[in-house]
């Protein structure tokens, strides 16, 4: 039986996307380049500074764009010097890509657990790490990344319906792992997340107080600087969240947003420009009918509070 052909991470199609807005968007005028025509500017380049050409064709910048092909950090370089950008003055753009670059095939943590980790599932890991913001509208659940253990492994149990016991273990350890990126040295992810107020109602026939451990869980996060969240009450007027919960991973410049969206089959992305700026427009109207952050904090509370008197 053949060797499947390895699917393109996200990481990939991210790097291949910015690289291919940058061609379109090279030229004196803007006007944007061809394929042929960027290949032709990158092998001008590298035999004036001595080199053979190396190995470029149009057909390796399509499938670089188009992410079927690996590409070297070294060959952003090149590429981004041919469409017009100074290594100095936008020194961030270069970085960003150079490093997608260099991780784009690279194995995190996660692999230890691809058992039970999809492939799909990774690519969001991965995603999460190198994120700077993620912004989510969480209708029925506490999110992952403010999930305790016993939650955790609750929720996972209901829905991972084909898991076996050890394998719904894994995956709650697996969540709880991602939530180093809360608390990362090199910059703590910024999260915002809303909620409805029918998830603080939640009950588990057989962990009385898990729920109660859940809100306090919560009205910890609530207090870190880089965690914002708010609760959708139970009496509000109709909102875009009403169409379903998503997430919004946003990076540093140059690299664009994407939209996670979650089912019980697996997850999708959502990564057309005009695409993503639907769902933060809808963010924003669902962050305008929820209650603010202090109020929520206080709803949390009384919740909690309830819980410990009975």
């Amino acid at each position: 039986m053949p060797n499947a052909r390895p699917v393109p991470t996200v990481r990939r199609r991210r790097l291949g996307e910015a690289l291919r807005q940058f061609r379109t968007q090279a030229g004196p005028g803007g006007e944007g380049l061809t394929l042929d025509e960027a290949v032709e500017e990158v092998i001008r380049r590298d035999k004036e500074a001595g080199g053979d050409g190396g190995t470029w064709a149009s057909s390796k910048l399509s499938r670089i764009e188009t992410a079927k092909a690996h590409i070297r950090p070294a060959e952003v370089t090149q590429l981004l010097k041919a469409y017009g950008l100074d290594a100095k003055k936008e020194a961030d753009i270069f970085t960003a890509l150079e490093g997608l670059a260099k991780h784009a095939s690279q194995k995190g943590w996660w692999q230890t657990y691809s058992g039970v980790v999809s492939p799909a599932y990774a690519d969001y890991i991965s995603l999460e790490s190198d994120a700077e913001s993620i912004r989510i509208w969480s209708p029925q659940l506490i999110p992952g990344l403010l999930q305790n253990a016993a939650y955790a492994r609750e929720t996972i149990a209901t829905n991972a319906t084909t898991r076996t016991a050890e394998e719904v273990t894994a995956l709650a350890e697996v969540r709880m792992a991602r939530q180093a990126v809360l608390s990362r040295p090199e910059g703590a992810l910024k999260f915002w997340a809303i909620i409805d107020e029918r998830v603080l109602h939640q009950q588990f026939a057989t962990r009385p107080t898990l729920m109660r451990d859940q809100l306090r869980r919560l009205v910890e996060a609530a207090e870190l600087p880089n965690i914002t969240l708010q609760v959708m009450p139970l009496h509000t007027a109709l909102h875009p969240g009403t169409s379903g919960g998503f997430s919004l991973v946003g990076f540093p410049r140059p690299m664009p947003d994407v939209v996670l969206l979650e089912n019980l089959i697996g997850a999708s992305y959502v990564e057309a420009d005009g695409d993503v700026q639907t769902y933060a427009d809808a963010f924003e109207k669902i962050v305008a009918s929820a209650l603010s952050s202090d109020e929520s904090l206080a709803l949390i509370t009384r919740k909690l509070e309830e819980g410990n008197r009975t």
